[in-house]
């Protein structure tokens, strides 16, 4: 899965290919929070200190300007260090998105120069890249002036100024000249994502400036750039692209975000539509912060629609849903209760719980959430809620008996015309799961599948080292007494394995399956009855 580094990806028609002119996916993570912090990344509530210049001023204030410069320049170099792009290219990644806040490399109230220093971390992290493998997404996640006019961008008056100030355009536009002329041999980069998450709804008066804003950074970066692909991202968080009507360059891929809406192909049908459309191949640039049941579920509806994705984010302080998670520092309550607005706890104890958090950053100290990687790479050990079988087509993923359904039933996946049974909701595996801006959502609630006699799912994972694993399934009869079997591939299948009564029961089909590493399928098919299947999983 590993990027070569052997010559510049680009689109060739809806599909990515490499160098070599090979088809690719890119299967990455985000690295938001480390050259642009974002407040819920620190579990810090409020305004006081929800984007960087005010977490900034936050650190200031409780150790000095001094003290609070070395603890930037530490926190820069300890986030993201070689042993993360490590991990990441272990695991099997590919890519990785590095989002850039423009203060980070423009020396502030200037027009085109810029913090060399700050620049050589970049160059120095694009290096271990190189080493590893990963291509490099660069991400203008806060331009000058902000182009989205809220916390995740940096701006100053949650306004984007990017789009009503002549200074901010012309500072935007340097910038990615100034990136272009510095990596414009680089094949490890895999193109510039010139925009994120530009002008939601309630910016909607500047949709019409998005576009020639784009076509004139791609014009200034293609006069020193001819490789690099430039990425696209529509506006309202990178879900609308009404504004696109015409493909802006002939080397282009179009980026959307997907959080919080069901992983069905009818929650991306606008963004298959528009790539079709425009002949441009799909990047999910951004997508996570939910639970690992609903990651099973949505990379593999991207997998199975040849679309490549990005997850985000790759650490953060106190998670569950996230691949590294920073343990808090004793006495971090003081820290947040003062951003929050509170009592300042001191410069002393400041500076030491501030110290100790620059040493909890780093990826040896902090807790790796393995069962996060495995559900958004499908792979094993790992648990595949009933609804998130393959998005391929019926005959492929699923079979289903034509019939009637009552006024009652809930279709599971309308997009793909399944008349499956009844979605129930269960209590009992109820996550709650954090928003992307810190707020809380309400919980996720896992549902299953009702099978009739003959009819079938098919659930893909992969496997990553030969060993052997244990096939559980979680079901129950609709009442009386049925039956089902699993197959493996072409090859093993379960005796018939029976359910009584609508009691939820775990049903094992295998003790110790021996599974080679590569990708396999399993498929469930009901003999007899009527099953509600939950959850399959391999353990």
């Amino acid at each position: 899965m590993n990027a070569s580094g052997t010559g510049f990806i680009r689109a060739d028609g809806r599909r990515l290919v490499d160098g070599k002119g090979k088809p690719l996916l890119l299967r990455g993570v985000g690295l938001g929070n480390w050259l642009l912090p974002e407040g819920y990344m620190w579990k810090f509530t409020g305004e006081g200190g929800d984007r960087p210049r005010r977490i900034a001023q936050r650190i200031s204030e409780l150790i000095g300007e001094d003290e609070a410069l070395q603890f930037w320049e530490t926190f820069y170099e300890r986030y993201v260090t070689e042993a993360d792009v490590r991990r990441m290219a272990e695991e099997g990644y590919n890519s990785v998105r590095l989002p850039i806040n423009a203060p980070f490399a423009l020396k502030e109230g200037t027009n085109g120069s810029y913090i060399e220093s700050h620049l050589q971390l970049i160059d120095r992290f694009i290096n271990w890249c190189r080493s590893y493998g990963l291509y490099v997404v660069l991400d203008l996640h806060g331009a000058p002036g902000g182009q989205t006019g809220a916390n995740i961008d940096d701006s100053v008056n949650d306004h984007p100024d990017l789009f009503t100030d002549p200074v901010q355009r012309n500072r935007t536009i340097a910038l990615w000249v100034m990136l272009a002329e510095r990596y414009k041999h680089d094949d490890i980069i895999a193109g510039y994502d010139l925009l994120n998450e530009p002008l939601p709804d309630h910016f909607s008066q500047y949709w019409d400036q998005l576009v020639p804003l784009y076509k004139d950074i791609i014009a200034a970066i293609r006069q020193v750039d001819p490789h690099h692909m430039n990425i696209i991202e529509g506006a309202h968080w990178a879900t609308n692209f009404s504004m696109i009507t015409e493909p802006l360059d002939d080397n282009m891929l179009l980026q959307f975000h997907k959080y919080w809406n069901a992983p069905d192909k009818e929650s991306i049908r606008n963004y298959l539509d528009k790539g079709a459309e425009l002949n441009v191949p799909l990047y999910m640039g951004e997508g996570g912060e939910n639970n690992a049941e609903w990651y099973v579920g949505a990379f593999q509806l991207f997998e199975d629609h040849d679309i490549s994705w990005n997850f985000w984010p790759w650490k953060k302080l106190d998670t569950l849903n996230s691949p590294c998670s920073i343990r808090a520092p004793k006495d971090w309550d003081k820290i947040q209760a003062y951003v929050a607005g509170g009592e300042h706890p001191g410069k002393d104890t400041a500076r030491a719980i501030l110290w100790d958090y620059l040493d909890a950053i780093r990826i040896e100290n902090c807790e790796y959430r393995q069962d996060v990687v495995n559900s958004m790479l499908r792979r094993a050990p790992l648990r595949i809620a009933a609804p998130y079988y393959g998005y391929k087509g019926a005959g492929i993923d699923h079979f289903a008996v034509p019939k009637q359904r009552g006024d009652q039933t809930i279709p599971l996946r309308p997009a793909d015309g399944v008349s499956f049974g009844f979605a129930y909701p269960s209590a009992e595996n109820t996550v709650d799961f954090a928003n992307h801006g810190g707020a809380s959502r309400s919980a996720h609630t896992v549902m299953c599948v009702q099978l009739e006699t003959d009819e079938w799912l098919r659930y893909e994972f992969n496997v990553g080292a030969e060993r052997p694993y244990k096939l559980i399934l979680g079901a129950a009869a609709d009442g009386e007494s049925a039956s089902f079997e699993v197959r493996l591939g072409d090859g093993w299948v379960s005796e018939a394995l029976f359910v009584d009564g609508d009691a939820w029961s775990n049903i094992v089909a295998a003790e110790e399956l021996v599974l080679p590493n590569g990708k396999h399928a399993i498929v469930v098919k009901v003999l007899q009855g009527r099953v509600r299947l939950q959850w399959v999983e391999l353990s």
